[in-house]
């Protein structure tokens, strides 16, 4: 769908239509694309006041290099651990989930269903408490998570969004080449690996792309595990750079960049999928 098509423009002609699409395009290409390229000038500049937010003299990485002295990039490295990690066993969680809740039929489904939507809509905030003391101490198993990359990344493995978004479209797969799959011979693995999942690379992209942005944003979970700074993740740095008045404009800037990075080419990445998966129940029907 056209964007002057949609505001009912592309039917306007004469030069004052030319002049108005003009004036409405450039404003919304300064309002999006302007703090990025705001972003990358001063992260690349060497601003002739740190303190203050201005365009550069020169452009060298300096920032970067003072950055890296921050151990900036040791967060990055941190954010990766957690964010490959922690979206591989979403991922894992959420199509092993969906099958189960699209392809089979038990009594508490339809409950099980609700308490993923409640979950989604608690914030984060109000299980601070009870998450830490979790954390803290396993139930049963009495190990403790807090200090280390596995109570970082348990906790985000399963995420009632990817769930949902998998379980309806695997209800979209027809039921037809499953049985075709078994008459052929095909046990329920096979089956999953060979004919549904392959179907589901759209939703795979969807949930691929969200899940990075939420694990990646992720600030409240690895505040409450971090028991050193070494074990910081990028946000966490962003926030302790911010607060940190030797630290100049250009450095944070430095670090910004860094952390908007991955999550564009993660977009751009599984960009086909997410497409094709947003779109994909619009031609149903």
């Amino acid at each position: 769908m056209r964007f002057d098509t949609t505001l009912g423009l592309e039917s306007k002609k004469g030069p004052l239509a030319v002049a108005l699409k003009t004036l409405l395009y450039t404003a919304i290409v300064v309002v999006f694309l302007g703090p990025l390229v705001g972003l990358l000038i001063n992260a690349f500049g060497a601003v002739p006041d740190p303190t203050r937010f201005s365009l550069p003299d020169s452009f060298s990485l300096d920032n970067f290099i003072q950055a890296g002295n921050r151990k900036v990039f040791l967060y990055l490295l941190n954010s990766f651990v957690v964010v490959g990690l922690g979206l591989l066993l979403q991922m894992l969680v959420s199509v092993f989930a969906a099958y189960a809740l699209a392809r089979k039929r038990f009594r508490g489904l339809t409950s099980v269903l609700l308490l993923m939507l409640v979950t989604m809509m608690i914030p984060e905030e109000v299980i601070v408490l009870p998450l830490s003391a979790v954390l803290g101490e396993l139930p049963v198993l009495g190990t403790r998570l807090i200090g280390t990359y596995a109570g970082m990344i348990l906790p985000i493995g399963a995420w009632g969004f990817s769930i949902l978004v998998m379980t309806e479209f695997m209800k979209e797969v027809p039921v037809e080449l499953e049985e075709a799959a078994r008459i052929d011979g095909a046990g329920e693995l096979r089956t999953f690996f060979t004919v549904i999942l392959p179907l589901c690379r759209p939703a795979i992209g969807v949930i691929g792309v969200f899940g990075f942005t939420m694990i990646w944003d992720q600030y409240v979970l690895p505040l409450i595990v971090a028991t050193d700074s070494d074990q910081w993740t990028l946000p966490i740095a962003l926030r302790s750079l911010r607060s940190d008045e030797e630290v100049g404009i250009g450095v944070l800037l430095a670090a910004s960049l860094l952390a908007l990075l991955p999550s564009i080419i993660a977009f751009l990445a599984f960009q086909k999928q997410f497409m094709r998966g947003l779109t994909s129940g619009a031609v149903k029907g």
